[in-house]
């Protein structure tokens, strides 16, 4: 079983060695410590990744750090859900890419779609330019 803490709302410059540092002043232990970056440009998502020893060590580090302040923000920390699986993009693509949609079209069936506020709708976006800056780039072309 794993044990680990999602840390987010991080600030951009806060680096693995930072938390490390916060950790050990509190008197908590960890794992593991990686700060999420951006493949291209290296530069933090906010987010952070903390592996503790077992499940106390974990609730206590979440109760030190969930909503603590830092800066003009707070910090959210909650046990880490498992990573969803990868797609290729599509709605309703299978892996062997034939789709799970009527007879195996590859169009997205209602039930393919993520449950929003309890309804499972197909929703379309309203017609129309949606902000003013919206509107002038519409009058423009």
């Amino acid at each position: 079983m794993s044990f680990t803490v999602f840390l987010g709302n991080i600030p951009l410059w806060v680096t693995a060695d930072d938390i490390k540092s916060w950790l050990t002043a509190e008197n908590l232990v960890a794992d593991n410590v990686k700060v999420i970056r951006n493949p291209e440009t290296q530069e933090s998502k906010g987010f952070a990744f903390i592996d503790s020893p077992n499940q106390e060590e974990m609730q206590s580090i979440i109760r030190r750090f969930d909503r603590a302040p830092l800066e003009d923000r707070l910090l959210r920390a909650n046990p880490a859900q498992p990573p969803k699986p990868k797609s290729n993009g599509r709605i309703g693509a299978s892996p062997s890419g034939a789709g799970s949609g009527p007879m195996g079209s590859g169009a997205p069936t209602v039930g393919d779609r993520p449950r929003r506020g309890g309804k499972n709708v197909l929703r379309k976006r309203p017609a129309g330019p949606q902000s003013a800056f919206a509107e002038e780039l519409a009058k423009a072309l």
